[in-house]
């Protein structure tokens, strides 16, 4: 899966994050009947389980995950994006909230400004797929976790099953012309479904995390399949030579926090 990634270069992407800053936050409430708050809260409680000193929240928008990850803990929080029209929006939910812990930075995912082993989480929201190499996307967060460390994705998932026909008309149809209506730009909202069709599915993705330095892996879907959470665990030292856990995948009603039920393997090592 090396090299796969966004369908559009990352100039692109970033302008089209500038023009549609402004109706973000709506267009997400709308298109998915304001579910996408209890993904985003379910992703900042798996990211807090491990109670983190310092969280990096990669693709952070408008600063929604940061937010609810500095709500609910004492954890400093840095949220990185390289769209400014996304920051400056996020800057002013901040001030709003006088959120303390949130430092906003801009600045490229694939290049972190951080050095290595430096954050104990690190989060990211429905931007993974805009990302030009996902290998080398989760490679670069390994990069920045501690050993030990959580990586937490948050992203949508490619339609399966019987209802997959449905939900590509929902999304290829009437999304981009719900897009187009409320931010004025139907492009944008013509990428959405085809970079979510384009992304691995969850079980892939799992074993794309897997064999990118994070031998332990769950995951759980929402929405019909159509959004999954993945919660990752950075290979530490006392893993090295020593079986590893595989992927679990999680029914989209089962305890987030529930057992996992282990396959034995071998991982790679990341040491730092």
């Amino acid at each position: 899966m090396s090299g796969r990634g966004a369908l559009r270069p990352p100039s692109e992407i970033r302008q089209m994050f500038n023009r549609i800053a402004r109706r973000y936050d709506l267009m997400n409430r709308l298109m998915t009947f304001g579910r996408d708050i209890a993904w985003r809260r379910a992703a900042a409680q798996a990211a807090l389980e491990v109670a983190p000193s310092l969280v990096l929240d990669v693709a952070t928008g408008t600063g929604d995950l940061a937010l609810e990850l500095a709500t609910h803990s004492t954890s400093r929080v840095l949220a990185l994006d390289f769209s400014f029209e996304m920051l400056r929006l996020a800057a002013r939910k901040c001030a709003a909230v006088r959120a303390q812990h949130v430092a906003l930075l801009c600045g490229d995912a694939m290049r972190l400004p951080l050095r290595d082993c430096s954050v104990d989480v690190c989060t990211i929201a429905f931007g993974l797929r805009n990302l030009p190499d996902y290998a080398a996307a989760i490679r670069e967060f390994a990069r920045v976790l501690r050993p030990g460390g959580r990586l937490v994705i948050l992203e949508t998932a490619p339609a399966c099953g019987l209802l997959a026909p449905l939900l590509r008309l929902y999304f290829e149809g009437f999304i981009p012309w719900l897009g187009g209506l409320v931010s004025g730009d139907r492009d944008a909202y013509r990428y959405l479904p085809r970079s979510t069709a384009a992304f691995p599915p969850p079980h892939e993705l799992a074993m794309l995390l897997r064999s990118s330095g994070f031998p332990v892996v769950r995951y759980r879907t929402f929405m019909l399949g159509t959004v999954a959470l993945h919660v990752a665990e950075r290979t530490s030292s006392i893993l090295r030579g020593e079986p590893a856990v595989a992927f679990h995948h999680l029914p989209e009603t089962a305890n987030q926090n529930g057992p996992m039920l282990p396959l034995i393997g071998e991982s790679p090592s990341l040491p730092c």
